[in-house]
């Protein structure tokens, strides 16, 4: 049987594999890099409760298997991660605090 995980009025299993592409594809997530920005990853999807089920990170693109609550949409949710996952790259790796307009990582 399934296990099945459960808010107060539903029970659900919502799983989606998602693939996270630099701009232009560029090859830049290797060594310390690709280490932080699963770090950065999965500290994302605990504060909105994900769960990050399995992640492998090459150096051109990101594989992700996710189980999000129905009370998120994944749009909602690929929107939050790609969005405050650029942000905290270009803070604590690039060393970038402002002006994130025309940067591309």
């Amino acid at each position: 049987m399934k296990e099945w995980q459960s808010l107060a009025h539903t029970k659900w299993e919502c799983k989606y594999h998602i693939v996270i592409v630099p701009k232009y594809r560029m090859k830049v997530l290797y060594g310390k890099v690709k280490v932080r920005v699963g770090k950065i990853l999965r500290e994302l999807c605990r504060y909105k409760d994900i769960e990050l089920l399995e992640g492998h990170a090459m150096p051109d693109h990101i594989h992700m298997c996710i189980s999000v609550p129905p009370k998120y949409s994944i749009a909602m949710v690929i929107g939050y991660l790609k969005g405050k996952s650029a942000i905290r790259i270009h803070r604590e790796i690039l060393g970038i605090t402002k002006g994130f307009t025309n940067k591309n990582f």
